[in-house]
């Protein structure tokens, strides 16, 4: 159907009557499966992630890091962490892994056994 944009994701709870105040229509659904909505939280991250890495002025980077947090916030609640745990387990992670003060950028490395969760740029060489 013409003038339709289909969106299929999570939306925050005032969007639907942002939208029907502009006098436009929308199809919205309650998430009543609790994977489901932790799903889509996990996909919104991602979506507000991606959003933060691109503000380009002070005033978009303070709006994308409260997207963000909110949506984390979310998902902190969604699946019960205290905020006792996540500070232990960030506690735990810079003693593991350290911070960002050095601001080291690595371009290479010869640990062919270090499992990163990032994907490497460019192809795998073969053997």
């Amino acid at each position: 159907m013409a003038g339709r944009v289909y969106y299929n994701k999570l939306i925050r709870d005032k969007i639907e009557d942002k939208i029907v105040g502009l006098g436009e229509k929308c199809e919205v659904r309650e998430l009543t499966d609790d994977q489901e909505f932790e799903q889509e939280l996990l996909k919104k991250v991602a979506e507000e992630a991606g959003a933060l890495s691109r503000a380009r002025t002070r005033e978009d980077l303070l709006d994308e890091f409260a997207d963000l947090m909110t949506v984390l916030d979310a998902l902190k609640a969604h699946v019960k962490l205290s905020d006792e745990e996540l500070a232990k387990a960030r506690e735990e992670n810079v003693a593991k892994k350290g911070k960002f003060q050095k601001r080291h950028f690595l371009h290479w490395s010869s640990d062919q056994n270090y499992k990163s969760n990032e994907t490497p740029q460019g192809l795998k060489k073969g053997k």
